[in-house]
């Protein structure tokens, strides 16, 4: 099995832990209580020792491999790829024996721990974050595809499992070949163990059930691990295809794979008391004999048509301290288009004028490749019509850069990205959401607070006024606030945490390459003494204030924090749905321990907004930061391409 696991939750809560820890106790029917995503959640550290005694043990990863290779006895130049690699065991193994290979998973866990263990052994292997079903690789790139550990047949639906072959498909060269290492499905279905019990270590043990699902064409599972002293780990539930020889075949045709045949593969244990779903297992191989995909020859010198789509500089702008586009705002455009201009392969477009936007896309949809989104303003300059701008690509059809209508449209609801957070695990401050017609507030937080607008970004009405001591301050800022941001405002009032301001930025899409920028913090060094420590709008917009004083710096973070942050952001992004680029806020509390804030897809792209110092850290410029956001899209857009002609590949030949 290959699982994946949640994002970890701060060592200190236990309240949050006990709600985990619960078991679901007496269940009638298992299959109810297995989720479509299931494999979300599961494969994490105590995945490595439930399966322990058959993934965490090195001989027989090294006589599986064995096998493997005396079965396809690839050469040492072949492009192998370990899809759903796990914690990279039989990947590193193979690297060791001198072969070519790289690793993707989909579980963030297992591939940070096989990233350590190469960096460890100082072998020079690629690990990437991925799914299986949308592959982030080019046509013809590889001569073997290997999926092993039972990691095929976790979707609900056969058709997702054909997705992942036509995939391999596409990435395969011709004559390359796939290689299976899966459950003898026929056998299980008669033989697996309703009921068992395992001890995994001398603290640990797991109860486990089981039993067919209502079609009786998968495994439904349940394991209880649970620690002597600390009870209940987990209670946890997943369902796995149970493929017979002949299904499998089948299937595999239908991909478009051929020359398929059975090998016997013999598992091992230490411990030998519940081998599961790996108790019986069998190999299958398959070659696809295709033609290499075309490639459409490029002319000498040929350019890139993109167009860039930026707010209306002719239109009010309620955001701006003027409501209107000012000096600033023009040297912050003149800035992108030089930085643009020193591109090398690219011809830019602009568009500003949102009254003819609709007339001037339309006339350069077969000039341009894709739009540019730098429309951060909103259609008409109104925040909440920035996700018209991607909604209106996507009815014309032209791909375009950042996040979709929908990523857009939960990150600008704070409340919304709160409760997908505190589902996910995620710490968030305390807080309680005040409508626009509350007029008494019962507020389950402690004092002091923030009041911020719940839909809204740049800070826009928040300010050093915006801290409230009491219930009766609190009635002021939310009366003070409404007559400046319109009585139909509805607010989030936050515990106001004390420690540092963390931004974390990625460029790039967890599933195929990306980047964590250095993280960031908010400098308060040089703001007078008595002023809150918040990066509201006068750091932002007002010169004059002593909030435009704050200056960014390298965060000094504890290493476990610095990775739960990245943990959850990775993790944030695809929940989601943001692309390509992406900001996150944190602020640690009173104790150290981080909070999440806000999510900002299509975050700032000024020369000198907090995107932009980041990248500055890492030794990227402010033109490399804007192709790095380009070149995130292009990959994407063309996977997505990609697979759109591998579905009308299967159209066309039935």
């Amino acid at each position: 099995m290959n699982k994946e696991t949640p994002v970890d939750e701060p060592p200190d809560s236990k309240r949050q832990r006990r709600r985990n820890s619960r078991s679901a106790g007496p269940v009638r029917n298992l299959e109810e209580h297995v989720k479509p995503d299931w494999w979300r959640g599961i494969f994490n550290h105590l995945y490595l020792k439930t399966d322990g005694d058959v993934v965490g043990d090195q001989r027989i990863t090294e006589r599986e491999i064995d096998r493997i290779t005396g079965i396809l006895s690839f050469s040492r130049e072949t492009e192998i790829l370990d899809l759903c690699c796990g914690q990279g065991r039989h990947t590193l193994e193979l690297v060791r024996r001198g072969y070519a290979v790289e690793g993707l998973d989909r579980s963030h866990y297992l591939i940070q721990k096989a990233r350590a263990a190469a960096k460890r052994e100082g072998l020079r292997i690629r690990f990437r974050e991925g799914d299986a079903r949308a592959l982030p690789y080019k046509p013809d790139t590889f001569g073997a595809v290997l999926i092993l550990g039972n990691s095929f047949g976790y979707f609900d639906s056969v058709e997702e499992d054909i997705r992942v072959l036509s995939e391999v498909r596409r990435v395969l060269k011709p004559w390359g070949r796939i290689l299976l290492d899966m459950t003898d499905g026929e056998y299980l279905k008669g033989h697996f163990q309703p009921r068992s019990w395992e001890w995994i270590d001398d603290r640990m043990f797991v109860c486990r059930e089981r039993t067919l699902a209502v079609d009786e064409e998968r495994l439904v599972s349940r394991e209880v691990i649970t620690h002597v002293e600390k009870g209940v780990l987990a209670d946890q539930f997943y369902a796995e295809r149970l493929y017979t020889r002949h299904g499998l075949t089948g299937l595999l045709e239908a991909a478009g794979f051929s020359e398929i045949t059975f090998h016997e593969m013999r598992t091992e244990s230490v411990r030998n008391q519940d081998l599961g779903m790996m108790e019986r297992r069998f190999i299958v191989t398959a070659v696809i004999k295709k033609d290499w995909t075309a490639v459409k020859a490029k002319k000498t010198g040929s350019v890139r048509n993109v167009t860039v789509i930026l707010g209306d500089v002719s239109r009010p702008d309620r955001i701006k301290p003027s409501c209107i586009f000012d000096e600033d705002d023009f040297y912050t455009i003149d800035q992108m288009r030089e930085a643009l201009a020193g591109l090398k392969g690219y011809r830019f477009t602009f568009i500003q004028r949102h009254d003819a936007l609709i007339r001037d896309l339309a006339r350069l949809k077969e000039k341009t490749e894709y739009i540019f989104n730098l429309c951060d303003e909103g259609y008409d300059n109104e925040p909440r019509k920035e996700l018209h701008v991607p909604a209106l690509a996507e009815i014309l059809g032209i791909p375009y850069t950042g996040a979709g209508p929908q990523s857009l449209a939960f990150c600008y609801d704070k409340s919304l990205v709160r409760g997908a957070a505190r589902e996910m695990g995620i710490p968030v401050p305390d807080a309680s959401f005040i409508t626009s017609r509350d007029r008494v507030y019962n507020i389950a937080v402690q004092f002091p607070v923030i009041v911020k607008p719940n839909a809204g970004d740049s800070s826009f009405g928040i300010t050093q006024k915006s801290i409230a001591h009491s219930i009766q301050e609190l009635s002021g800022v939310i009366a003070s606030m409404r007559a400046h941001l319109g009585y139909g405002t509805s607010f989030l009032v936050e515990e106001f945490l004390t420690g540092n301001d963390i931004s974390v930025g990625i460029i790039g899409n967890p599933s195929g390459t990306y980047t964590v920028l250095p993280i960031i913090e908010e400098d308060y060094s040089a703001l007078p003494p008595g002023l809150p420590r918040i990066c509201g709008y006068e750091a932002k917009w007002l010169p004059e204030s002593p909030y435009w004083k704050i200056t960014s710096k390298p965060a000094d973070l504890p290493e476990d924090s610095e990775k739960l942050i990245i943990r959850c952001c990775l993790a944030l992004f695809e929940r989601l749905e943001c692309r390509d680029y992406c900001r996150f806020d944190w602020r640690l509390d009173a104790a150290g321990k981080p909070r999440l804030l806000e999510v900002n897809p299509n975050p700032g792209w000024c020369w000198d907004g907090h995107l932009a110092r980041m990248a500055a850290l890492s030794g990227i410029s402010y033109q490399g930061m804007l192709e790095r956001i380009l070149q995130a899209a292009e990959e994407r857009i063309g996977t997505e391409s990609g697979r759109r002609l591998t579905a009308k590949q299967r159209a066309e030949t039935g």
